[in-house]
């Protein structure tokens, strides 16, 4: 049972330190579309946006000084309350995005939730695809509403439902949630989400892939939510895949689509630098570079689970203060993980996929790709996790000639390379050449999503989403 409320404003507001690239992340071109985009003028300081008072003190507690670029668009788009696909490289600010806007308009509208209510009505959902996202944009909440009026709650799974739901109780103006607690919760008339007025979609790509897009729309019609035409619905990623872009239509009402710099593109921030490992010489590889790197704090991901902890559990025998986390651990496991990775106590972490997105960690100087992903999407949100917030970052990935999954990774892993002004190892350029992989990533604008749009026959299901994939994969699936 974890302690919600045990933050002083010290702890509350402890943030990433600002990196030297931070100014130029203004140099980023950004492309708005859809019915009306003419008349958003973005804002230049927090303070055009016409934020509350207590919302400037917090933001200031935050230290941040001038919108980031997806920020300077999506706050005024939902202040007038227009739906928003949205899509940023990571590191670049979407939570703020989103929530700032939202708690204004909340407390313009007037709080619909109280303690003193039965079942709580919570004005905005925000949905998360894994346990740690959830936790990250609660905290965010907490941030933002310190001192106000507004309550924020969560529901994720591998803690005590009684105990989630008693808190939430006390005051819910806004839910995170991840999709299985939520229906669990719904279905047992927990909660009602008839009066959500703000649906966001946090990592939306995968939000809608085909492992949960059934959990999304069972949310909708089990909690009543409002048709789309009554609420304001914000998906935000840094990935967008065109499949996902088209199956996104269902949910939004005459949207806007804002595309900051390329479309499912890498961080600029982050160097990229690919070996040719084979599978039996990871191991070695990636002990030398441990060695190289030296006192800093390095994520390493891989596909198994098993494997993740057979390597944290290695890295420990060899003196190296490392930890694990993956979808197999007890949520307090996975809790203390993190925390022991925040504070420096491991200066490395072993992931799967339950890390690989949104996350903000701080002084996260290496991200080491021991296995390659399946996907493309996957690889960008990965190397994500350092190079945030305008600080420099570097990613190693191990390609494995012999692996038919690196192998049909190759020809996007080349152009995501290109994209970012990264250089590209002649061995994997004539890899490319050879290569039949699919996946590959294109510079969709925002006019350039809407022509591919109109292509695609929007009465076919989007079959070429990714799949859910197995235990590995997808096992935040129902978090």
């Amino acid at each position: 049972m974890p302690k919600y409320d045990d933050e002083n404003e010290e702890t509350l507001f402890q943030h990433i330190t600002v990196g030297v690239n931070f100014s130029k992340q203004n140099e980023i071109p950004a492309t708005l579309s859809g019915e009306g985009n003419e008349a958003i003028k973005p804002i230049q300081t927090f303070a055009e946006a016409g934020l509350s008072d207590l919302l400037m003190q917090n933001i200031s507690r935050c230290q941040y000084e001038i919108p980031t670029p997806v920020q300077k668009y999506s706050i005024p788009i939902i202040l007038a309350k227009r739906d928003l696909m949205a899509c940023a490289q990571t590191g670049s600010g979407k939570t703020a995005a989103y929530l700032l806007p939202i708690f204004t308009n909340i407390l313009h509208d007037g709080i619909e939730s109280s303690a003193l209510m039965g079942v709580q009505t919570p004005q905005a959902l925000i949905l998360s695809p894994t346990r740690e996202l959830a936790l990250q944009i609660f905290q965010e909440c907490k941030k933002f509403s310190h001192g106000s009026i507004i309550k924020s709650a969560i529901l994720y799974g591998g803690v005590n439902t009684g105990y989630q739901v008693s808190i939430m109780n006390k005051g819910c103006n806004i839910l995170i949630a991840t999709p299985g607690r939520l229906l669990d919760v719904l279905e047992k008339n927990m909660v009602s989400l008839q009066k959500v007025k703000y649906f966001v979609l946090d990592e939306a790509d995968r939000m809608l892939d085909m492992g949960f897009e059934k959990d999304v729309r069972s949310i909708l019609e089990k909690g009543k939510v409002n048709e789309k035409t009554d609420r304001t619905t914000l998906m935000f990623s840094a990935t967008f895949p065109i499949e996902i872009q088209k199956l996104a239509q269902d949910f939004l009402n005459n949207y806007l689509f804002l595309a900051v710099g390329v479309v499912g593109g890498a961080n600029t921030d982050v160097e990229q630098v690919i070996y040719k490992v084979g599978r039996f010489e990871k191991r070695d590889k990636v002990i030398s570079l441990i060695n190289e790197i030296g006192n800093e704090r390095i994520m390493i991901f891989m596909e198994h689970k098993k494997q993740a902890d057979i390597l944290a559990f290695f890295l420990l025998q060899q003196k190296y203060p490392s930890t694990s986390i993956h979808g197999d651990r007890l949520q307090s496991q996975r809790e203390a993980a993190l925390a022991d990775f925040k504070s420096g106590k491991a200066k490395i972490i072993v992931c799967t996929s339950v890390a690989a997105r949104g996350l903000d960690i701080d002084k996260v100087s290496y991200v080491i790709n021991y296995d390659l992903p399946k996907t493309i999407d996957e690889y960008v949100h990965r190397i994500g996790r350092t190079g945030r917030c305008g600080n420099l970052g570097k990613s190693i990935s191990f390609y494995d000639a012999e692996s038919e999954n690196d192998r049909a990774l190759t020809r996007s892993l080349v152009m995501t390379l290109r994209q970012a002004g990264q250089p590209v190892p002649d061995w994997l350029n004539e890899a490319a050449e050879g290569s039949h992989g699919t996946g590959y990533t294109r510079d969709f604008g925002a006019d350039d999503m809407r022509e591919q749009l109109g292509k695609m026959s929007l009465d076919k299901p989007a079959a070429a989403a990714a799949p859910a994939a197995a235990a590995d994969g997808g096992e935040e699936a129902w978090d």
